[in-house]
């Protein structure tokens, strides 16, 4: 059984996986792939919650929980129901605690990479209420929960997968709560994938393919964590028949033992076992025919994966049949005449402006009876704008100096994605070239503040007001705040020392409050200006 939440995601119920049974490991990498060879390298197996490593009846390594900003750990209310350990724990982020928006942030090399999650409720905190929460992935929105879940995913849990690339050499899957639900996530696991790998080289790095689909024809549930069958990017492929037309009878193919060329190549590396079994229609009239789930506002990359298991077809054009996607001849296939018998052959198509769903994907056969081993749909979700790095750097070590509260939920990046509210207390606009977004506003009087103002406050320069007033920082005021952008200052009610900068007073600036500190010495000449050009300054108890 599979189920599809609503906007981009596309998990499969844990009642649907058998229960990892150990049995030898084939070499997954016999030729000693340098891509390969450097996987386990960069890989993370994380059980959320989890107090201590440990390695599964598989050999799959799992890390104790880490890389998290804040929450604390669950676990579930039946944890004899879960095979594994990583699904019986969970790690969940109360928003009046841990803030609105909490992230696990991984580091990794900057490149690509296959990111699985394992989400689970079973009543772990005795309220009897599923959350709703959204999660992103590098500042894109990518899954939704919203309460009541379906029973089967709320009891037994469902795992979400994606391919995303990562550019700032940290992976960051954020969670945001919706009212004062607080988010969870029983496991995140973390792969790397060949940049090139989907054809990448054509539709270009900035671009998340969430998974909707990946099926194996006539085989069973297989891949890392569920089985011991290799798969280089710890893809999970799922069996067909629940996305078949029922009405079709069908027959199932093996390869009954033949070797199988041309898989587990770079840059896609499909497994050698999906093109192992295959499907066919027992009437030769028949079109195989697979309805997938989608939404209708996204494009689609289709992946079909065929070989000819069939001994019996032995020559071009025993076997030819056309592939209708939503109702589109796209394409005629002779999977004999392309790359011969017992080869796999890989084909794509991507589908866009799609206006009905579920997509119909179908073979129709022109000679002889359809064939297929596999397909795969993925969602083509475009990176969402992300802030600009420099102000990235800049709110990080702001983070760090003024102390900020865990409460207030500063993590992953400060304006992104653009559906949730920014960092509490930010506000961002779109940057004038439209590449990026950028900080305009600081407003955090009266938030308990206890640290300084970072002089990388400079990299702010898109910044119009800033209000730190009410709170009880200390130390010099940074020559950074001499910002051109800034209009309005606010810095009053603390315990700033020391002399004002000359560099404070730019030329757009109208309000200075800097009253009820330790400030001593001159006030800059170009600071008093404002006075003169109607603008509002107070130092009164300021300077000593």
């Amino acid at each position: 059984m599979l189920l599809l939440f609503f906007l981009l995601s596309f998990p499969f119920l844990l009642s649907s996986a058998p229960t990892p049974t150990p049995s030898p490991k084939p070499n997954p990498n016999p030729n000693n792939d340098p891509f390969l060879s450097g996987v386990a390298n960069f890989s993370y197996n994380i059980d959320c919650g989890g107090t201590a490593n440990f390695t599964s009846s598989l050999g799959r390594a799992w890390l104790s929980d880490r890389f998290f900003s804040a929450g604390n750990p669950g676990m579930v209310a039946e944890p004899h129901r879960f095979s594994q350990p990583q699904e019986r724990t969970l790690r969940f982020f109360p928003p009046v605690s841990s803030g609105k928006k909490n992230c696990y942030s991984v580091p990794v090399p900057s490149g690509r990479y296959y990111i699985r999650t394992f989400t689970v409720y079973d009543n772990y905190d005795a309220k009897l209420r599923s959350p709703s929460f959204d999660v992103s992935v590098e500042g894109t929105l990518v899954f939704t929960w919203r309460s009541p879940w379906p029973e089967a995913a709320a009891r037994s849990g469902a795992y979400s997968d994606l391919i995303s690339p990562v550019l700032d050499a940290v992976a960051h899957v954020c969670f945001y709560s919706m009212a004062t639900d607080p988010p969870v996530v029983a496991s995140l696991e973390i792969a790397p994938v060949h940049p090139l790998a989907y054809d990448a080289a054509s539709t270009g790095p900035d671009l998340i393919l969430v998974n909707y689909g990946r099926l194996t024809a006539g085989g069973n549930l297989f891949g890392p964590g569920f089985t011991a069958d290799p798969d280089a990017f710890s893809r999970v492929w799922q069996p067909d028949a629940g996305f078949r037309s029922p009405t079709v009878k069908i027959k199932a193919l093996s390869a009954g033992g033949h070797q199988i060329f041309g898989s587990n190549q770079p840059p896609n590396y499909f497994p050698t076992l999906l093109y192992e079994t295959a499907v066919t229609t027992v009437d030769p009239a028949d079109a195989l025919q697979y309805l997938l789930p989608v939404d209708t506002r996204l494009s689609y990359m289709i992946w079909f994966h065929f070989a000819e298991i069939d001994a019996g077809v032995n020559s071009a054009g025993r076997r030819v049949f056309d592939v209708v996607v939503g109702g589109n001849n796209v394409t005629r296939i002779d999977i004999f005449k392309e790359v011969g018998g017992f080869t796999a052959f890989k084909w794509h198509y991507i589908m866009e402006n799609l206006t009905n769903t579920p997509l119909s994907v179908e073979l129709v056969p022109v000679i002889g009876k359809p064939i297929i081993c596999g397909l795969e749909n993925y969602a083509m979700v475009p990176l969402d704008m992300a802030t600009v790095p420099s102000q990235v750097v800049a709110m990080r070590a702001l983070k760090e100096s003024l102390r900020i509260p865990t409460r207030m939920g500063w993590n992953g990046d400060p304006c992104a994605p653009t559906i949730w509210d920014a960092w509490e207390g930010v506000t961002c606009h779109r940057s004038q070239d439209g590449q990026g977004l950028v900080v305009t506003q600081l407003d955090l009087a009266s938030q308990g503040l206890k640290g300084y103002i970072s002089d990388q406050i400079s990299l702010l320069t898109n910044l119009v007001s800033l209000n730190l007033s009410s709170n009880s920082l200390g130390g010099t005021l940074p020559p950074g705040l001499g910002q051109e952008s800034l209009v309005r200052l606010d810095l009053s009610s603390n315990q700033f020392s020391g002399s004002i900068p000359g560099s404070l007073g730019s030329s757009t600036l109208q309000i200075a409050l800097l009253n009820n500190n330790e400030l001593d010495g001159q006030v800059p000449e170009r600071l008093y200006s404002i006075g003169v050009h109607g603008g509002v300054i107070e130092f009164f108890q300021s300077l000593r």
